[in-house]
């Protein structure tokens, strides 16, 4: 079996800030992960990365939240989705 695309989606949230998802169902869990999915998901406001969930072979599945890594415990897509996006409501609720 072959990486296959899940999702990818960027959407411009206002003038200078937008995010982006991308979401692969993969053959066998990347080295730190239990599970087969790999992921990216992006906030990105003036130029910089603001909030990141991924994991990178090797680290697991982790958040950056500006400057600070913290540990993320996956479940599923549908509750990764929705914890990113409560965060992007939280990053703007608290920069706005």
């Amino acid at each position: 079996m072959e990486a296959k695309l899940i999702q990818k989606t960027r959407r411009q949230l206002r003038e200078g800030a937008f995010f982006e998802i991308v979401i692969w169902q993969v053959p066998i869990p990347l080295r730190g992960s239990l599970h087969t999915i790999k992921y990216r998901l992006a906030l990105v406001v003036e130029g910089t990365c603001v909030l990141r969930y991924d994991n990178e072979a090797g680290k697991g599945d982790h958040k950056h939240v500006g400057d600070t890594e913290v540990s993320y415990h996956f479940e599923n897509v549908d509750k990764l989705l929705a914890d990113f996006m409560q965060d992007v409501k939280g990053w703007f609720d608290d920069n706005a």
